[in-house]
């Protein structure tokens, strides 16, 4: 069992800068990678960066490569989105999830999720 705990979010103006943080707890296993995805309303959860927690590879969505930054503490089990040059369209909830998975970019391979937590980006 993993439980994971979002922070971080809030209201920023476009072109700011946030960190998101992911606690997690629990055992890691066999493929354990871990990611963030986004849900805007009326729109689906859509993925947004993901990392391989052994090696620490690394695979952003189109629309935010150059501007977000996945990474890890594997000390303390925590993982991290360092998002800058926001724009308005990043405004939503962003999940962490983990789980064994193969294809990182796929919400239906993570087993667990955190409970959101809300971005906002004004114009």
């Amino acid at each position: 069992q993993v439980q994971l705990v979002e922070s971080g979010g809030g209201l920023v103006q476009a072109g700011g800068s946030l960190r998101l943080s992911c606690a997690a707890s629990g055992r890691t296993y066999r493929n354990y990678a871990m990611g963030w995805f986004r849900q805007a309303p009326g729109k689906e959860r859509e993925f947004v960066a993901g990392i391989r927690w052994t090696f620490g590879a690394t695979y952003y969505a189109d629309s935010v490569k150059g501007r977000f930054t996945i990474s890890r503490d594997s000390a303390t089990n925590t993982l991290y989105l360092q998002m800058s040059s926001l724009k308005p369209e990043d405004t939503a909830v962003y999940y962490c999830a983990a789980g064994s998975v193969v294809a990182l970019t796929s919400r239906r391979e993570y087993d667990y999720w955190g409970q959101g937590t809300q971005v906002t980006v004004s114009s």
